[in-house]
C-alpha cells in the first residue's frame, strides 16, 4: 500500500467548479493560493477555449493548450481575464470564455511557490517557482536558440515536462518518462509523438536539456515550463497497454484519483481530461479535450476507484486493443496516508 507524506492533497491540486456571472468574481475554496490555474468552460453552445493562467508569468496573461498562439495578455480589455491570484482562488473579470453569465466552469490548480527566484543550474538561467513537496515547478526562461539545459528547482528528475514558446506561435512541446526523451508530443494537437526536441537527454534531479526547436528556437523569445515530480501517494506519471475489452484495463496509482489525462501515444487521438467533481459517480465520467475548444463530452469511458482508475469502453482513446497510452494523475487521497487511514472508492 502507497503511503505518502502528504495526507491531504488538496493543499497542493484541487479543482474548484463555478458558475459565470458575467461580471466580475471572485471563485473562492481553492484551499490555497494557486500559482497554475487552468480554466475551461463546459456546457455554452459556443466552444470557448481553455486559458492557462501562472503566478510566473503573472494575473492577466494566459496561454491557451488547444492552440500554437503566443501568450494572450488581455490586449485591450486585460481586467476582463483572470486578474489576480488570491489565497483562497483567484478573481476573474467578465470574458464570457472564463466568467459568461449562467455559463458552467471548471479550473484546476496547482501550487507551487509564488513568482520564482533566479536559477543558474543550467547552461540558461531561468526563474523558478518550485514546490518540492508535491514535485512541481514552474520555470521561465529566454530562448537561446541554441540547445542547452534548465534548472527546474525540484531536487529530484521530472517525469513530465509541459512546455510553451510565450513569444511566438509554436506548438506545446510534452515530455513524458514512459515515452523516453528522445520523443515528445504537442499538446496542441491530437497527434502520435514526435522526433526528439529535449536533445535526446532525460532530466536530472537538476537541470532538462533544449533543443533549438518551439520552447527554445528563436533568440530572445519568453518560454515557460511546468515541470512534475512523482510523488508517492500524491502524482502519478505512467502508461498503461489497452485490451480492447469492456472490462477494461485497470491502472494502479496507489491513491484515489482527483484528476488525470490520458493520451493515445501510436495513433492521433485527443487528450483526455478527466476529474472527481464534473459528476459524481462511476462510470459517468464526463471528458473535456486539452487540444480541442470542444464542450464537455459525456463518457462512461472509466471508473474511478480508491487506488486507480479502470476502463470500462473498448473506443481507441483509452483502450484500443494493444494501444500503448502515457497519463499523468494527481490524488483526492492517498490510498493509506501516514494516519494508517485507507480511503474508499467512489
Amino acid at each position: 500500500m502507497a503511503y505518502t507524506t502528504i495526507n491531504k492533497p488538496s493543499e497542493y491540486f484541487n479543482t474548484k467548479l463555478y458558475t459565470g456571472n458575467g461580471s466580475t468574481q471572485s471563485i473562492t475554496g481553492v484551499g490555497f493560493q494557486p500559482d497554475l490555474v487552468w480554466l475551461k468552460h463546459r456546457n455554452h453552445t459556443t466552444a470557448y477555449s481553455h486559458q492557462l493562467y501562472d503566478s510566473a508569468r503573472g494575473a492577466t496573461n494566459y496561454l491557451i493548450p488547444n492552440t500554437l498562439a503566443a501568450e494572450n495578455d488581455g490586449g485591450s480589455a486585460p481586467t476582463d481575464t483572470l486578474t489576480s491570484f488570491e489565497s483562497d482562488g483567484f478573481n476573474l473579470g467578465a470574458s464570457d470564455s472564463i466568467n459568461g453569465s449562467g455559463f458552467n466552469f471548471v479550473s484546476w490548480n496547482w501550487k507551487a511557490n509564488g513568482a520564482g527566484v533566479s536559477n543558474t543550474n543550467g547552461s540558461i538561467t531561468s526563474t523558478v517557482s518550485a514546490n518540492t513537496t508535491s514535485g512541481f515547478s514552474i520555470v521561465s526562461w529566454v530562448s537561446t536558440g541554441v540547445a542547452g539545459t534548465i534548472g527546474h528547482g525540484l531536487g529530484v528528475a521530472p517525469k513530465m515536462i509541459i512546455g510553451k514558446n510565450r513569444t511566438s506561435a509554436y506548438h506545446w512541446q510534452i515530455g513524458h518518462s514512459s515515452i523516453g526523451w528522445t520523443n515528445q508530443f504537442r499538446l496542441n494537437t491530437g497527434a502520435s509523438f514526435a522526433s526528439n526536441q529535449w536533445n535526446n537527454t532525460a532530466p536530472t534531479s537538476s537541470v532538462f536539456s533544449v533543443e533549438q526547436y518551439d520552447i527554445n528556437k528563436e533568440i530572445g523569445d519568453n518560454s515557460i515550463a511546468y515541470c512534475f515530480a512523482e510523488i508517492k501517494g500524491f502524482s502519478k506519471f505512467g502508461s498503461y497497454v489497452g485490451n480492447g475489452n469492456a472490462d477494461g484495463t485497470f491502472i494502479y496509482t496507489g491513491f484515489k484519483p482527483a484528476f488525470f489525462i490520458i493520451k493515445k501515444t501510436d495513433t492521433t487521438n485527443n487528450w483526455l481530461i478527466f476529474d472527481n467533481k464534473r459528476d459524481g459517480f462511476n462510470p459517468q465520467n464526463d471528458d473535456l479535450q486539452a487540444n480541442s475548444a470542444n464542450t464537455e463530452n459525456p463518457s462512461n469511458r472509466l471508473d474511478i476507484l480508491s487506488n486507480g482508475f479502470k476502463i470500462r469502453v473498448t473506443d481507441s482513446g483509452v483502450n484500443a486493443s494493444g494501444g500503448t497510452y502515457i497519463y499523468m494523475c494527481f490524488a483526492e487521497n492517498p490510498l493509506v496516508g501516514t494516519n494508517g487511514v485507507p480511503t474508499t472508492a467512489r
